[in-house]
């Protein structure tokens, strides 16, 4: 945990005893919102992480003057529930590991396609300008806000969207065999 990183502006979830309190007093409460919202367990538990995930990260933003931060916890995992419920209507049929067994007969991946598939990322990645990869590192594969990651970078939050924009649409008119 980073103790003390954030100052006067906390929510103290960057601190093992602020994470140890709101746990104890609205893990229960997020997750029976997140099940209500859902309507599944796993799912449930996904926003909940997510929830305290997004909360730890942005921990700092945290402002006592706009609400408790249960409050702010609760306006987070709305956010997330959104996000969770929009991925899923955009692919209706994903499918486990479990589903796909059953039908091919294969295993999960191994250790092996995993180290392939993140020197492949690095390869990708490292085809990109600078501010690029940064935002896309950023936003993408570390999943922040663009606002979050605009004040960190110094610039326009439309700035950091257009570096995500162009950066992804070149990396997806390379060939095939990149």
């Amino acid at each position: 945990m980073r103790d003390n990183f954030c100052g006067a502006h906390c929510a103290r979830l960057c601190t093992t005893d602020g994470l140890a309190e709101v746990l104890a007093a609205d893990r229960g409460l997020l997750h029976w919102r997140a099940m209500r919202s859902l309507g599944d367990p796993g799912l449930a538990e996904h926003a909940v992480q997510e929830t305290l995930l997004r909360g730890w990260r942005s921990c700092r933003d945290f402002d006592a003057r706009k609400g408790s931060v249960r409050t702010w916890l609760l306006a987070i995992e709305r956010n997330v529930v959104v996000d969770i419920v929009r991925a899923r209507a955009a692919r209706p049929g994903d499918v486990g590991w479990d589903d796909i067994n059953e039908v091919a007969g294969c295993g999960k991946p191994d250790f092996a396609d995993g180290l392939v598939d993140g020197l492949l990322v690095d390869q990708l990645l490292a085809r990109l300008s600078e501010p690029q990869r940064a935002a896309v590192v950023e936003v993408i594969l570390r999943d922040r806000g663009y606002r979050e990651v605009a004040a960190e970078l110094g610039v326009p939050v439309g700035t950091v969207k257009t570096r995500v924009h162009y950066a992804l649409r070149s990396l997806r008119q390379l060939p095939e065999v990149a």
